[in-house]
């Protein structure tokens, strides 16, 4: 006895859909740098290492992770716009703020690694996100809309280096425009795109998105963000309690699938810059463009998986994606007895050769003695010696890592969206806030300890040592997942309303 108006309709899915875009924007503004934060980090303060660069990635989920809480708290007890307003405008200023840490004469890195972190405080929106999502979908329209928005940021973490690649075309030099002291080039053009975007969001939140609640049949109620009054109407399917077990091995599966997605985009650009001799710009450009073709899989990977999952069901395709992506990082191991180039320091004719054979090397303490002029202006490229794994440790071939690209860029967004599926199914119509809080810090603390991790691990034992623990990381959620495999079911299902 109880219908939707049309209006009221389409008013609560117009605000769910600038929610999914909110969804995007808030993974663009993590991954539209990923590729060019190393060379970036290299060309403002010489000072910073690989390990630094871990711990700028990792600042991003930090500030998420310290955010989310204090945001979805906030909407708790004020309308939701206001933290989604506040949230984004943050961003904006720190994106801008990163395409300014090249003024400074000293202590760059502290400054982009400053910029990174607001940027990650701004995200911390998502929180926000996902419980009004919960709110304003019934028990039908929950599953399929907690698996759009995994969807859109899924596609977000994929396609934000796409954009990065298309300001390659800028060059390293670009544009500067001396009155405000604003270099526009392959660095900072993508950061004002996204302060931009998160402009475009701002309008919209305020132009079209409204509080909406509706019970778990699909009934309107009254939305306590903006009426300032609770809903006590109960529905008696909410009867029973979580099985928490799943609860807590799905957060941790959803931990394992971010954890080795931020190893992988986090390692493309220095593995790529010491296996095969690329410039950063080169790497940049290159890794763009198998990360936008990636991209393009991805998507038809979410096209496919919603159907296939009909059939076969949400925790076969979870198992399924997993093994592709053990696969993924198996193949990353190097097999071969090639080595690496070596980056060659020794100043010939004023120019810099770009590679040279290994078997020509110098004793390695002669050629830690070798410096270059201050007056240089060759970029060395190859493996540094400051990594001494490069010395006897094969290099990965090319067609190793684009073959792993094309299983990681395959198997990730299968895990991604049927965590969240099967998330939301086993919470059913139960509040999801606070469920979906403990997701995010998931998936925040994955992306903190995974660039940190693979940094600190490939800069000081290499390739061969961080790519074998990644494969026993998931060969473990594997295990995990079979132990769990029987209680990965619907909250309905559990409790006999409905079959599976």
């Amino acid at each position: 006895d109880v219908v939707e108006t049309q209006e009221h309709y389409k008013s609560r899915w117009r605000s769910i859909w600038i929610m999914y875009l909110t969804m995007f924007l808030s993974s663009v503004g993590f991954s539209i740098v990923i590729m060019s934060v190393w060379p970036y980090l290299q060309k403002i303060d010489p000072t910073a290492d690989a390990s630094f660069l871990g711990w700028i990635i990792a600042s991003y989920s930090i500030g998420q992770m310290v955010a989310s809480p204090l945001f979805g708290l906030w909407s708790n007890y004020r309308p939701r716009r206001e933290p989604l307003v506040v949230s984004t405008a943050i961003s904006v200023a720190a994106n801008c703020l990163y395409a300014y840490v090249h003024v400074p004469h000293s202590h760059n890195k502290y400054y982009m690694l400053t910029a990174r972190a607001l940027v990650g405080f701004g995200a911390g929106n998502v929180a926000v996100v996902r419980s009004y999502i919960a709110g304003a979908t019934s028990l039908t329209e929950r599953t399929s809309a907690m698996a759009n928005t995994s969807a859109c940021q899924a596609v977000g973490f994929i396609l934000g280096p796409v954009f990065q690649t298309c300001f390659t075309l800028i060059g390293e030099e670009g544009v500067t425009w001396e009155l405000i002291h604003l270099q526009l080039n392959m660095y900072t053009a993508p950061v004002l795109f996204g302060a931009l975007l998160g402009v475009i969001n701002i309008i919209l939140i305020f132009a079209i998105f409204r509080e909406h609640r509706v019970d778990d049949m699909g009934r309107q109620c009254k939305s306590i963000n903006s009426e300032g009054e609770e809903n006590d109407a109960l529905d008696q399917d909410t009867e029973g309690n979580v099985d928490h077990v799943a609860v807590v091995a799905l957060n941790v599966l959803f931990f394992v699938i971010l954890f080795v997605f931020a190893v992988f985009e986090t390692i493309a650009t220095p593995l790529t810059m010491d296996m095969y001799s690329w410039t950063r710009k080169e790497a940049v450009f290159y890794n763009g463009i198998i990360l936008s073709v990636i991209g393009i899989e991805s998507v038809a990977v979410f096209m496919v998986v919603k159907t296939l999952s009909k059939k076969t069901g949400e925790r076969a395709i979870l198992h399924g994606g997993l093994l592709i992506v053990l696969v993924g990082f198996f193949i990353l191991l190097p097999w071969g007895k090639k080595l690496p180039n070596i980056q060659w320091q020794e100043i010939k004719n004023n120019s810099i050769p770009r590679t040279v054979p290994t078997e020509m090397l110098m004793p390695f303490w002669s050629l830690q003695e070798l410096q270059l002029p201050s007056n240089h202006t060759a970029e060395p490229v190859g493996c540094p010696l400051t990594q001494s794994w490069c010395l006897n440790t094969p290099m990965v071939y090319l067609a190793q890592y684009l073959s792993s690209d094309v299983l990681i860029g395959l198997g990730y967004p299968v895990c991604n969206v049927m965590s969240y599926t099967l998330y939301s199914k086993i919470l059913g119509p139960k509040p999801q806030g606070v469920y979906m809080g403990w997701l995010t810090a998931s998936g925040s603390g994955a992306r903190i300890l995974g660039p940190v991790f693979v940094s600190q691990i490939y800069t000081h034992l290499g390739p061969r040592w961080a790519f074998s623990l990644i494969c026993g990381v998931v060969v473990v959620s594997l295990l995990l997942l079979e132990i769990v495999y029987k209680r990965l079911i619907a909250f309905s299902v559990r409790y006999g309303r409905m079959q599976e």
